[in-house]
């Protein structure tokens, strides 16, 4: 992950990732498409809260849809790692589909 000097936005594989609160953005909303994580289930280690399921969401970024059919893959990990894994290659996939 890296942090763009002129702007400040974290990337990971050059797209940026935005948080509020337990769901995490991957990607731009300029785009066809987005990924959403959900942190749905989180264990103490030590003084931090780390994420031991996340919903992974591939997801068309059209305004005039419902959320509900705004979804064209989901899945389930078992860690964050995992999630942005697979948020990675689903998101460059169906970007380079168009």
């Amino acid at each position: 992950m890296a942090v763009s000097e002129k702007t400040k936005i974290l990337e990971y594989k050059g797209h940026p990732l935005r948080r509020k609160d337990n769901l995490i953005y991957y990607g731009s909303m300029s785009d066809k498409y987005i990924i959403m994580l959900q942190v749905t289930e989180t264990k103490k280690l030590q003084d931090i809260d780390v994420p031991t399921r996340v919903v992974v969401q591939l997801q068309l970024t059209d305004p005039d849809l419902k959320s509900r059919d705004r979804v064209v893959k989901k899945s389930e990990k078992n860690s964050f790692f995992e999630a942005i894994d697979v948020a990675a290659v689903w998101l460059d996939r169906a970007l380079a589909a168009g």
